[in-house]
């Protein structure tokens, strides 16, 4: 099979796939919530990378083995190095949610747009249009004022970990957004994601293990939470980033990820009992009006591949 050819016309509009994956990587928080009452969280994100790397491996093998034979030594490194971290992402990311809430880490662990942009521009020149800029401004005050107002009402007695925390998980999600743009010019979406969940996998059991976190003797819902994981956000929600990436400016497809943190609100309200406050929902408004700025080209810019 051959890589990603940015020539074609995609069969399935980018803009679409970005909108399913936002509405499935939403209900992620939720679901680790649900799995930190039995589980550690590195063996929660281990588990959530691992499922969706074993659901992979017959697809990639049968479909895409001569593509995968045919990599580059570079291309493996830079897989390994993407999947590294997309493991940091996950464990600094799935374990804030021990210390603060929802919102508050869903909101902060999304301003990974600000650090791609930037790093896209400065490595890339891809360029920072105005609408591009003032999207990416209004949505990232609307993820602050979210945080802050959480953090006037949080209940733990660590926020402050949390939230630094959800903020290297931003960090290091950067640099897999990055890595993404970069190798999906040329690589397939099923063998890249395969390679890349599943050196994060390997990364994340090893340091649990390191740690001392247990891996094993979990609750049977708990596997349900696992499995659900990997099927909706991880599968569905990720990978439907990973093919836009193929199609899309990085910084573009991280500022479409800025919704997360209304989804996962709305969720958390519905299935955690987290009622967000005015201020939230003013917050969430700026986000989604950055969202549209962002993706919305204006008259005299140039236009985005």
């Amino acid at each position: 099979m051959a890589g990603a050819d940015l020539s074609r016309r995609p069969t399935l509009a980018p803009r679409l796939a970005l909108i399913v994956g936002i509405a499935a990587v939403s209900s992620g928080a939720v679901f680790v919530r649900l799995a930190q009452g039995d589980a550690p969280s590195l063996a929660v994100a281990a588990y959530r990378l691992g499922l969706a790397t074993l659901l992979l491996l017959l697809p990639a093998w049968r479909l895409y083995r001569s593509e995968i034979a045919g990599l580059k030594p570079s291309d493996w490194l830079w897989a390994l190095a993407s999947g590294l971290f997309l493991a940091v992402h996950f464990g600094t990311w799935i374990t804030s949610l021990e210390y603060t809430s929802v919102a508050s880490s869903v909101a902060l662990v999304s301003t990974s747009p600000l650090w791609v942009a930037l790093f896209a521009w400065i490595a890339w020149r891809e360029p920072l249009t105005p609408s591009l800029l003032a999207g990416l401004g209004l949505a990232l005050a609307g993820s602050i004022v979210i945080s802050f107002a959480e953090a006037r009402t949080a209940i733990s007695p660590r926020p402050f970990l949390g939230n630094v925390l959800a903020l290297a998980g931003a960090l290091s999600v950067s640099g897999y957004w990055l890595i993404g743009r970069k190798l999906r010019r040329r690589i397939s979406l099923i063998p890249y994601v395969t390679l890349v969940y599943g050196a994060a996998a390997v990364t994340l059991m090893t340091t649990a293990l390191a740690l001392g976190q247990r891996l094993t003797g979990f609750q049977p819902a708990t596997y349900g939470w696992f499995l659900l994981l990997a099927l909706l956000p991880q599968l569905l929600g990720h990978s439907s980033f990973n093919w836009a990436l193929g199609h899309l400016p990085a910084s573009y497809v991280a500022i479409a990820t800025l919704g997360e943190p209304i989804g996962a609100a709305i969720l958390a309200f519905i299935f955690l009992g987290e009622v967000p406050s005015r201020l939230k929902m003013a917050a969430a408004a700026m986000i989604l009006a950055g969202i549209y700025l962002a993706l919305v080209r204006r008259p005299g810019e140039p236009p985005r591949k």
